[in-house]
């Protein structure tokens, strides 16, 4: 059994209609709206994600009472923007509910309160289809509308039909969601999947998520933006087919939940910057990738990520190792990821200044030159 949860502004048809004909030959497919949305009824008060979490519960319940749902065949969870929001929150409230939990295209924190309130505000006053012409450059990756009038416009239309107090509300429930401090408790196997193209909740949040479960990994849809079932629902069900049903995450590739690769990636984009790892990434090729993963697992998710020492203590060691070894384009790259992770330029004089008496004045001179060159770049 496989229920799927919605985004704000679709209904659950319009959204995970197109993969049903995949999903069909592995689940049996239950479906929930958000209250206004699609099927859903309009509501005249406000909501909470908690309470979209405990909703859902209450529909496997009444369902399981009326014999239309056998939980014990397995139930999996899989849901979109404020579905998978939905989803996180699940795991958190009841765990066990689920063998396996799919939040799709979302964060575990989406955007401000403040725009969400703003926002709410105006579909308040002004209604839904202020909302159409916004959501359909955010929803769908560059070319989509163009290639699939269909199921974009079915979309759209969904969004401006929806009911404008509700749309408020769930809206305001978003201005309250922010669980990056309890993903921890999430102990169900979880696979955080984000569009390529989706720059409302870009990869990095589904790596963060991934990385801070106890048993997650993370995925990307290339083709897909912010509403990755519609967009490709074959990727999409396949991704959800090998991590539910335990073929492996992804074709070619032997991670399991859980992999220390995906607290690696976390940490090596926060410390060296995504336009460096992407770089470094996208150059690899078969004779490369075993050592790119390589570094990422063991050096940035074992290493990196372990509490014992502040990033600042970990980038002097590393300069200082730079130095020793004379890795100097290393050790350029590495000041910048030390400015990132906030030593002052103070501090990293000091660990030059140190050098020269423990590696040698030359190596120092040189480290001195890149650390000039690098700070002068930062300060433009």
């Amino acid at each position: 059994m496989l229920i799927v949860g919605p985004s704000l502004g679709t209904g659950v048809k319009a959204l995970w209609g197109p993969a049903i004909a995949d999903l069909a030959p592995y689940f049996t497919v239950i479906g929930w709206d958000l209250p206004g949305h699609g099927d859903g009824t309009p509501v005249t008060e406000g909501f909470s994600i908690e309470e979209l979490a405990a909703g859902v519960k209450a529909l496997i319940e009444k369902l399981e009472s009326e014999g239309q749902l056998d939980a014990s065949q397995g139930l999996y969870y899989a849901g979109v923007s404020v579905g998978g929001a939905t989803g996180y929150q699940l795991g958190i409230s009841f765990p066990g509910l689920f063998k396996g939990i799919a939040p799709i295209c979302t964060a575990a924190k989406i955007g401000t309160p403040e725009a969400w309130n703003e926002r709410a505000d105006l579909v308040e006053k002004a209604g839904t289809p202020t909302m159409v012409s916004g959501s359909a450059l955010r929803w769908f990756a560059p070319g989509f509308i163009e290639k699939n009038p269909v199921v974009s416009t079915n979309l759209l239309h969904t969004l401006q039909d929806a009911d404008r107090v509700s749309y408020a509300f769930v809206s305001r429930a978003l201005a309250g969601y922010d669980v990056r401090e309890q993903l921890g408790q999430i102990s169900d196997p979880l696979i955080a999947i984000a569009g390529r193209h989706d720059a409302v909740c870009p990869p990095e949040d589904a790596e963060f998520a991934a990385a801070r479960v106890q048993k997650g990994h993370s995925a990307v849809v290339e083709t897909a933006a912010h509403l990755a079932p519609a967009e490709d629902p074959a990727a999409t069900t396949q991704l959800l087919v090998d991590f539910f049903l335990g073929e492996g995450v992804a074709a070619g590739s032997d991670r399991l939940p859980g992999d220390t690769y995906d607290a690696g990636m976390v940490v090596r984009r926060e410390v060296l910057g995504s336009e460096h790892v992407d770089r470094a990434t996208s150059s690899s090729n078969a004779f490369t990738d075993e050592f790119q993963e390589m570094i990422t697992r063991y050096a940035w998710g074992t290493i990196w990520t372990r509490p014992g020492l502040p990033r600042t203590t970990r980038s002097a060691i590393t300069l200082t190792a730079m130095i020793a070894g004379g890795y100097w384009e290393e050790l350029e790259m590495h000041v910048h990821a030390a400015l990132r992770n906030g030593m002052t330029p103070e501090e990293i004089k000091e660990v030059f200044l140190q050098s020269a008496i423990y590696c040698s004045v030359p190596a120092a001179n040189v480290a001195f030159k890149i650390g000039k060159k690098v700070l002068e770049e930062y300060e433009k």
